[in-house]
């Protein structure tokens, strides 16, 4: 039998038996061809499909997490990319979303980081390769990544949250190229630029200010780091914190999710913010189903959960963040990346530093 690491917990708060439970109840959901729905019956995309794979990965699911980064390679398009979602195996939505199409990298190195499983990681190479080959077609002459294509050609518009992420996810890639000695000098260019449009080019991209991942993403995806890091969360704490229950979504409305909460979790980790995370970590299971499932969010302002589905990548992020706090499988850094590559930075970015 392969070794299978230690299930995370976070003292006082939650115990390795209910994360793994949690990784139980998404691997409950999973499709005959792998894929994991954001509930039974509900559409599959491609970038949580990813991170409920990822979680199971830290579950010690393995067999369930390989079944689902094979789907990822059973369903890329030719070009590299995938559909934005499928529903029971059918394509609703065929456009391609450079975030959801970059992710992978994410997914099979930390899955290779948790299992120093060589053979998978040659064996989703090509899958990878593609992706973020693709995923650089559409990156802008100011460094930043398009958000969407379809048959009609480039959006021409790029988006802060998935800019970052992709930034998180072209670093992985480089990764996984070093460790299957395969250089990739062009994407090494890439992540620098995309890094440096990210860090000190606010106005080339789309602005969603009033949703909390345009605020932490950044920080998470890590492009900035350090005291632009702190200031940045500081500036816009109390606009989206709401204490005892998590974060809000959107900045304006009274409704915490519990995806956001974790990722600010783990944003927090990265900045070596390890009481404010703990603490965010805390106040998001109220959202907790006796099955180890997550409630998506709840508007405090009438005690309603909303909407009211349980969806996989809400138990995603909390899995993902107990390994963080709890500096429990080999995976657990991911999202710190003090050991991914940066690529080719100009001297000048301090802010990426």
């Amino acid at each position: 039998m392969p070794f299978r690491p230690e299930v995370p917990g976070v003292p006082g708060v939650l115990t390795p038996a209910r994360v793994r439970q949690t990784a139980e109840s998404i691997a409950a959901t999973q499709e005959s061809s792998g894929a994991l729905p954001w509930f039974v019956g509900g559409h599959t995309d491609p970038w949580d499909h990813v991170e409920n794979a990822m979680a199971l990965t830290v579950g010690g699911l393995w067999d369930e997490a390989r079944a689902g980064f094979h789907w990822c390679r059973d369903t890329q398009r030719a070009d590299g990319s995938w559909p934005i979602q499928f529903r029971n195996g059918v394509i609703e939505d065929a456009n391609s979303d450079s975030n959801f199409c970059a992710y992978v990298a994410t997914g099979v190195w930390h899955y290779v980081l948790i299992t120093g499983d060589r053979r998978f990681a040659e064996d989703m190479w090509p899958v990878v390769s593609r992706a973020i080959d693709f995923v650089l077609t559409m990156q802008l002459s100011g460094g930043e990544i398009a958000w969407a294509r379809s048959d009609a050609g480039i959006l021409q518009e790029a988006l802060l949250t998935g800019s970052a992420s992709i930034y998180h996810s072209m670093r992985c890639a480089l990764a996984l190229a070093n460790f299957l000695d395969e250089p990739q000098p062009e994407w090494e260019v890439a992540v620098g630029q995309l890094g440096h449009a990210i860090a000190e080019h606010p106005e080339a991209f789309n602005a969603k200010d009033s949703h909390a991942m345009e605020w932490y993403y950044p920080v998470l995806g890590g492009a900035v780091r350090g005291d632009a890091a702190r200031t940045r969360i500081d500036a816009r704490w109390d606009e989206f914190v709401v204490p005892g229950l998590g974060i809000r979504c959107v900045d304006h409305r009274p409704w915490v999710t519990g995806a956001e909460t974790c990722e600010l979790v783990m944003t927090l980790d990265a900045m070596g913010d390890g009481a404010r995370a703990r603490e965010q970590f805390a106040a998001m299971h109220h959202l907790r189903e006796r099955d180890g499932s997550y409630w998506t969010g709840l508007v405090f302002a009438d005690g309603k959960r909303w909407p009211e589905e349980r969806t996989t990548w809400t138990g995603a992020a909390m899995v993902l963040a107990a390994d963080a706090l709890s500096r429990t499988t080999p995976g657990n850094g991911i999202f710190r990346g003090a050991d991914l590559p940066r690529g080719l930075e100009r001297e000048f970015d301090c802010a990426c530093a």
